[in-house]
């Protein structure tokens, strides 16, 4: 039994591991091969976030989701690539947005070559993404395009707030589109490259939505409840910059809804500097004994629940208990 992925997945099959590791292993390569430029300042730059690693969740699931079909299909791998650098181009953009310093362990691109620079590099990044896309037909393409819609209009919606409608409805809406998008594309590249069948393709791409809004869920609740020495994680740190997250919008419709002076003394706390590091560790504090956190747990496991049943109609294997067992772990994760 080996240990590969983003949660410690455990491959219990030699073959499915041999599969998983080889392909892995390709899509690391294709990277670094679809991130070189002629210009070597170009290279760095693109090459940034590839060298400073990451789960690799995305290629992961094309890998297993490949499974169901020919595994060793020539699509399969640059489809891979596709999503991850689609992913990896959107890092860069974020990072802009939310005027982040650090990613993945070292200086975002913003910080350390300016903003310009870092919008440009995913865009960059895009143009890679779709040149490879266009050798694997206009059907990969149009799934691409339909995936990178939704991936923006979810960008867009977060952007823009509620506008009237209840808040935890639009911030789920939001997942759905900005994290769910791309991770369902993912399993549909891996199922359609290896050519699986028609039903296979549609579930797997119904289980990868599902567990990619499982998964961001899954990160709101460890921003509160994290240890950072456990999961690598600081505490409080989507908190402190102001990014709304399930638990702290469950809270805010409590005290909306029910007028506790305790929620509402809360939210107050929520609302002023949470740059003083005593104010911020009592929020944190507060929150973690808080029932808006349990219930951001609940929303996570009904979620993550939701993707394991999806599977169900699929035939009996290796892959599919791989899957299934990402689900479990996204569900460990959230505590």
């Amino acid at each position: 039994m080996t240990v590969v992925g983003p949660f410690g997945l455990s491959v219990r099959d030699h073959a499915l591991e041999a599969d998983v590791q080889a392909g892995l292993a390709a899509v690391e390569s294709g990277l670094l091969d679809a991130t070189k430029s002629g210009v070597p300042f170009i290279t760095e730059a693109a090459q940034h976030l590839v060298r400073a690693g990451g789960k690799r969740f995305r290629p992961l699931l094309a890998m297993l989701a490949a499974q169901f079909g020919d595994p060793d299909a020539p699509g399969v791998v640059p489809a891979a690539v596709v999503v991850e650098l689609t992913h990896l181009a959107t890092l860069y953009h974020d990072d802009v947005m939310d005027e982040a310093d650090v990613r993945r362990g070292v200086d975002s691109a913003n910080s350390r070559w300016g903003n310009s620079v870092a919008v440009l590099t995913g865009d960059f990044l895009f143009a890679r993404a779709s040149h490879i896309l266009a050798d694997l037909g206009p059907e990969a393409v149009r799934i691409q395009a339909e995936a990178f819609e939704r991936l923006v209009t979810g960008q867009i919606l977060e952007t823009a707030g509620p506008d009237g409608r209840d808040p935890v409805e639009h911030y789920l809406d939001v997942m759905r589109g900005k994290t769910g998008s791309l991770i369902a594309v993912a399993c549909r590249f891996g199922a359609l490259m290896a050519r699986a069948d028609d039903s296979a393709v549609d579930i797997l791409t119904q289980y990868g939505e599902r567990l990619g809004v499982a998964f961001q869920l899954a990160d709101d609740v460890l921003d509160i409840a994290s240890d950072s020495h456990e999961s690598g994680k600081t505490p409080g740190t989507d908190l402190r910059e102001g990014i709304p997250t399930l638990p702290v919008l469950h809270l805010r419709a409590r005290a909306e809804a029910e007028g506790r002076p305790e929620d509402l003394e809360l939210v107050e706390l929520l609302d002023g500097d949470l740059g003083d590091d005593a104010r911020h560790a009592e929020v944190l504090r507060r929150l973690r004994a808080h029932p808006a956190l349990e219930q951001a747990r609940r929303d996570t496991v009904r979620y993550a629940e939701e993707a394991r049943r999806t599977l169900s109609p699929l035939p009996d294997c290796y892959a599919k208990a791989a899957l299934a067992e990402m689900c479990e772990a996204v569900v460990h994760r959230a505590g």
